[in-house]
């Protein structure tokens, strides 16, 4: 079994978490989503990151708002819409969950 395979499974199964997670602070453009998530050191390029932010925008959980620019064309932002705010609470309680059987599992 190859370890890098099982890390980039974990990693892309916390990406929608993580998405959320960083909008729920407020608005983020593409670039400081990755940013973000390149601080907490889960490294993600723009041809991953635009078609989750799609399906999410779909399911509702995300909308975005065209912002001018000063560096160029306009630029979309996208910001956590209240039934996305649900679903990030149902998902931080199945990590909190999830967190606590794995510590469980440890002891």
């Amino acid at each position: 079994m190859n370890i890098e395979n099982v890390k980039s499974q974990m990693r892309k199964g916390v990406l929608e978490y993580c998405i959320l997670l960083i909008l729920s602070k407020g608005e983020a453009y593409v670039s400081d989503i990755i940013q973000s998530l390149k601080d907490a050191r889960l490294i993600v390029v723009e041809g991953t990151l635009y078609p989750l932010l799609t399906r999410l925008k779909n399911d509702e959980l995300l909308s975005y708002t065209w912002k001018e620019s000063s560096q160029g064309p306009p630029r979309k932002y996208y910001n956590l819409t209240e039934k996305g705010l649900t679903f990030l609470n149902e998902l931080e309680k199945s990590w909190n969950e999830l967190n606590e059987t794995i510590q469980s599992l440890k002891k």
